[in-house]
């Protein structure tokens, strides 16, 4: 995702503040309806056109089209009122316990991987050169413990 630039930013702030002080005036037109001398009808016709106006000029500058989407979950969390900070932690911690199933996970087939490659040597020992390949190919540079311990 890119970052916003300053110049965008500040354009779309102030898009924001021209819709926020649109919907005041559409607010103090409908708070003072028929109490003015003026044709409050055509007033406040007029402060919805801007609103609108302002509106399409906020989405037309689409700067939100490259920023993700927010998880539902987050979205449902805060409309049962709790703090999203809640759902944060709780997915950073569901974060960590996958990256830890994984690890473990790679680190039992690296040593299975291992295992079996001594085994494959003592047993068919013209097959060394292919399994320090493998086993190399498989380690991710290390070479694994078949390799360092020279077999």
């Amino acid at each position: 995702m890119a970052p916003v630039d300053h110049a965008n930013h500040e354009g779309i702030e102030q898009q924001l503040k021209d819709i926020l002080q649109d919907f005041y005036q559409v607010m103090v037109q409908v708070a003072t309806y028929d109490t003015t001398g003026r044709p409050s009808r055509q007033v406040l016709a007029n402060e919805i056109k801007t609103l609108s106006q302002s509106l399409q000029a906020l989405h037309a500058a689409a700067p939100y089209a490259n920023l993700p989407s927010v998880p539902p979950e987050l979205l449902e969390y805060v409309e049962n009122g709790r703090n999203p900070d809640i759902y944060t932690r709780e997915f950073v911690e569901l974060v960590r316990r996958g990256n830890q199933l994984m690890k473990g996970r790679g680190s039992a087939f690296a040593q299975f991987r291992d295992v079996l490659a001594r085994e494959m040597l003592s047993a068919m020992p013209e097959l060394r050169e292919d399994v320090h390949k493998v086993v190399a190919e498989t380690s991710g540079g290390g070479g694994g413990q078949v390799l360092a311990n020279g077999r």
